[in-house]
């Protein structure tokens, strides 16, 4: 018997999940790793951590089933995208942490290039909004601020890439170098038309060329890695959100997933044409699989299960993520109360850097269930904002919403985000389809599965969520999200 195994590195944890032909899992692993929070805003990684947590969790994976690595087809590999890592060449060892997505430390940079005009340029060749959220200005950072690291990467000693490139790295002992479009699009140095590294954009930055990894497609064999007990092929990467889209099978336009992890992401599959978003949604590379790009629109939310593990850690209202759901289903509503998750400022479509988390509708009454069916409600809500933005762009109205993430399990949240939108919520039968998606990448290259036809077949329904709000009702909810995001706006200034 062989199978897939995918190495899914996120923001919390790494995990390891092997896959059978059907799609079925077929052994997990998890391991959660530090985070690191040098000062208010700042978000960091010790890539060492990053690296041994998932060559830990797929040797892991491997044993539980009982398998070895001769029984591995290839593997494929997804990750928290844009968070940033340098390493010296020679020695392999990272010259500072990796600065995660969330880190809010280079923003003044950010509002300096949009003084200066730049944004213009950027957004056109990059399909993105200027902001501290993306890779270049983390490397810019980087470059700066750790002694002799300019001088080092201009003589080539020094490598930059994203996660899936740090790990590639490793797998290979330093051989490889790479990454795929899915990935470079997020750093705000790819030109995702020409689908290439931009001269322009690198000197804009001030970030060499030799820095940078080779792009090659989503789906090929990159090279072999043979830490695992017997050589096997890595063979599929794509950044996180673009690995669920194509593990949620939705590969024809207009059809679009939502993942519901330490951020949220939605995103709406766009076929060849890269639609420029009027909407402040981002414009992104979905994969590239031989020699054709699809594009997808992009509404990403900082935070939406971190504000689950808040309620937990920071306030501890709760000893576990899943009591969320119990508690917040002791009362029938919030009680007036809204809370704007905006602890890394706000994403799409407000995109504002200045924004800082807020409850507001406090009375004496209100009471540990209802901040924590605020809390979700506000995740539900957040998406609400993105899926108009998205419709309002593609010029559609949207019939299903497939969901996955951890937090696609809440029941209660599902139903929200039902009632919310309007629209049916679908969840499917595996909700680990980030993982999935980076499987059947990693399948298609070395031909486990012979097409994506295949792959799409094999996608099955585990429960449906319908609307069952009343627009009044639906529409009180909404007012008064407007007028807490209006408070938690602009809260810190420049």
């Amino acid at each position: 018997m062989r199978y897939v195994l995918a190495l899914d590195q996120g923001t919390t944890s790494s995990r390891a999940i092997l896959f059978d032909r059907n799609c079925a899992i077929v052994a997990v692993a998890q391991r959660e790793f530090p985070q690191i929070f040098p000062r208010p805003g700042w978000v960091e990684h010790d890539p060492r951590d990053i690296w041994t947590s998932q060559a830990e969790v797929a040797a892991e994976a491997i044993r539980k089933a009982n398998l070895t690595a001769a029984n591995v087809e290839a593997i494929g590999i997804t990750n928290q995208r844009e968070t940033t890592v340098v390493w010296d060449r020679q020695s392999g060892q990272p010259i500072y942490n990796a600065i995660v997505w969330q880190d809010r430390r280079t923003a003044s940079l950010c509002e300096r290039l949009k003084l200066e005009k730049k944004d213009r340029e950027i957004r056109r060749k990059t399909g993105l909004v200027v902001d501290a959220y993306f890779s270049a200005t983390k490397l810019q950072w980087i470059l700066r601020h750790v002694k002799g690291a300019r001088a080092r990467a201009r003589s080539g000693q020094l490598a930059f890439g994203t996660v899936d490139s740090w790990l590639v790295w490793n797998l290979t002992g330093g051989r490889v170098h790479v990454t795929d479009p899915s990935n470079a699009s997020r750093t705000m140095l790819f030109d995702i038309a020409r689908g290439e590294w931009d001269d322009d954009l690198l000197a804009l930055f001030g970030v060499p060329r030799s820095m940078l990894p080779e792009v090659r497609t989503s789906s090929e064999v990159y090279g072999e890695t043979r830490l695992l007990g017997a050589p096997i092929p890595i063979a599929g990467i794509a950044g996180d959100q673009q690995a669920a889209l194509f593990g949620q099978a939705c590969t024809k336009p207009g059809m679009v997933k939502n993942t519901y992890g330490t951020g949220c992401f939605m995103l709406m599959n766009t076929g060849a044409t890269a639609i420029r978003s009027k909407n402040r949604l981002l414009t992104t590379v979905a994969w590239r699989i031989g020699d054709r790009t699809e594009y997808a629109l992009e509404g990403s939310i900082f935070i939406a299960g971190a504000v689950v593990q808040w309620l937990r850690d920071g306030l501890g209202i709760v000893r576990t993520a899943a009591e969320v759901e119990t508690l917040a289903r002791s009362v029938p509503d919030t009680h007036g109360v809204y809370l704007v998750p905006a602890f890394a400022g706000l994403g799409a479509p407000h995109w504002d850097q200045y924004a800082r988390g807020t409850i507001v509708g406090l009375t004496r009454g209100t009471g540990a269930a209802h901040i924590a069916r605020a809390a979700l409600e506000a995740i539900a809500l957040q998406v609400r904002d993105v899926l108009l933005a998205m419709e309002a762009d593609a010029g559609i109205r949207l019939r299903e919403l497939r969901v996955d993430g951890g937090a696609s399990g809440n029941d209660l949240l599902m139903q929200m985000q039902a009632d919310l939108l309007n629209t049916r919520v679908i969840r499917p039968r595996v909700a680990e389809t980030t993982a999935l998606g980076a499987a059947c990448l990693a399948g298609l290259a070395v031909g486990y599965w012979g097409n994506a036809a295949a792959i799409e077949r094999r996608w099955q329904t585990d429960r449906t969520f319908v609307p069952s709000m009343t627009r009044r009702e639906r529409a009180t909810i909404t007012s008064g999200w407007a007028r807490a995001l209006a408070r938690a706006k602009s809260w810190e200034f420049p």
